[in-house]
């Protein structure tokens, strides 16, 4: 269900099948990681997901956002600002300093809202030549 939403998240930028059939693995929201405890789910009054989000850790004091997708009819209600807040909260109760973030294109100007700056690019993981914003959070912010 969780993969499901990234997946519709991802699709509401317009992306085509190949894309997305690209993006598949980096899209998936496994077990495995459900169990690490680094996963958040905003949800409704209804228990309907409309947003998830996931952390990893790079090195000491530097966790990267590896998920962080919003249901597209949830898109700009302020759910992505909450899950964002919690998600920050999470990385530094498990002892982060900063937040690494690999931002597709059209979520850079959110994080950017957010607080956080931009650092660089970074190669897609999923898809060859593409290029993506690379951007840092300070967890001592507050937005």
């Amino acid at each position: 269900m969780l993969s499901a939403l990234c997946k519709r998240s991802k699709a509401h930028w317009g992306y085509d099948a190949t894309f997305m059939r690209l993006s598949d693995a980096s899209l998936t929201i496994s077990p495995a990681l459900i169990e690490t405890g680094r996963v958040l789910v905003a949800q409704s009054a209804r228990d309907t997901p409309l947003g998830v989000a996931s952390l990893q850790p790079l090195q000491e004091g530097v966790w990267d956002l590896l998920h962080m997708f919003v249901a597209p009819q949830a898109i700009g209600t302020g759910v992505g600002k909450a899950l964002f807040g919690e998600i920050a909260e999470l990385a530094a109760a498990k002892g982060a300093s900063r937040l690494s973030i690999q931002s597709d294109p059209h979520a850079e100007a959110f994080y950017l809202r957010m607080g956080a700056r931009r650092v660089g690019e970074a190669p897609s993981d999923a898809i060859p030549g593409r290029l993506l914003p690379m951007l840092e959070y300070e967890l001592s912010r507050k937005f």
